[in-house]
């Protein structure tokens, strides 16, 4: 049996958690840092061992892998004070599970190859924290051929499907695709629960009652129950979609593609964010045809 990969993990929060845990469960060893130290601590008691910075989790592991919730952290992650480019070195790979711009990927990667000739993979996936833990990610590739199938074994203990879509910079670009369908999806549904519940239907018997149909989809079975009980503990943040569908529209925005949709989206997540809702999931949008 080919021996497991050592791992450096930067950022064990609401997704890094779960996959550090099952990583731990799945034989690997695990070095992690993150700024909240109770999260450090719980990473700790699922059996993996704490860093003092991301220099310290990087030292002497195969693999640096990132899941972080701004490109900021990212960069300060890599290349900041006490960052992973300080001590990583040649054949290190650094593997980020991060939403980040598709250039800015692109940037940091050509930064931290001439820094210490190490190189970058992409790897940003949909499922949620839930999926994070039982290992039924989907995964969008940007990277090396040769550099994924090294990753293969890794990848396929976390995930259920991964696609590699090109070079570096490739699986952003497909998360960013991502982004849009979810974004204005959740818009597109909290307005169409509201304006069920308006019609006196009995609201939560509409994902039974589309089921199969061409309007069902895995976001009708997961958020519609969510938002007609108003169930908004957290699995993922309004801040991050919100964040996300702004890139997309930057994005957009830079290949001269007009994305209406995601603007009126983005435009609705902004108002909600702006009421305060900043932590709550991105199902609470359904919050907004309240009036809150």
């Amino acid at each position: 049996m080919a021996q497991k990969l050592k791992l450096g993990y930067v950022g064990v929060g609401l997704m890094g958690l779960p996959m550090v845990k099952r990583l731990c469960t799945r034989g690997y060893s695990v070095r992690v840092c993150d700024i909240v130290a109770r999260q450090v601590e719980a990473a700790r008691a699922a059996g993996a061992q704490p860093a003092n910075s991301p220099a310290e989790a990087a030292q002497g592991v195969d693999v640096v892998l990132l899941n972080l919730p701004t490109p900021e952290a990212v960069e300060q992650a890599v290349f900041g004070d006490h960052g992973v480019a300080g001590t990583m070195r040649k054949p290190q790979l650094l593997a980020d599970f991060s939403t980040i711009r598709v250039e800015q990927c692109r940037a940091y990667a050509k930064r931290l190859a001439e820094h210490s000739g190490c190189r970058w993979v992409d790897l940003p996936v949909s499922g949620g924290p839930p999926a994070s833990g039982e290992g039924t990610l989907t995964v969008m590739a940007g990277g090396e051929a040769a550099d994924l199938e090294r990753l293969k074994p890794l990848i396929a203990d976390v995930s259920q499907r991964c696609t590699r879509m090109g070079p570096v910079g490739a699986g952003l670009a497909a998360k960013m695709i991502n982004q849009l369908i979810v974004g204005v999806g959740h818009a597109m549904l909290a307005e169409a629960e509201a304006l069920a519940e308006a019609a006196g239907l009995d609201a939560a018997r509409i994902p039974e009652c589309l089921a199969g149909g061409y309007a069902d989809s895995r976001m009708l079975q997961a958020y519609w129950p969510r938002m007609v009980v108003r169930d908004f503990a957290p699995r993922g943040y309004v801040r991050q979609l919100l964040k996300d569908l702004e890139m997309v529209n930057e994005w957009g925005g830079s290949m001269k593609v007009a994305l209406p949709a995601t603007a009126q989206a983005a435009a609705l997540f902004r108002m909600h964010a702006h009421r305060g809702n900043t932590e709550l999931d991105t199902s609470s949008i359904r919050m907004l045809f309240d009036g809150h």
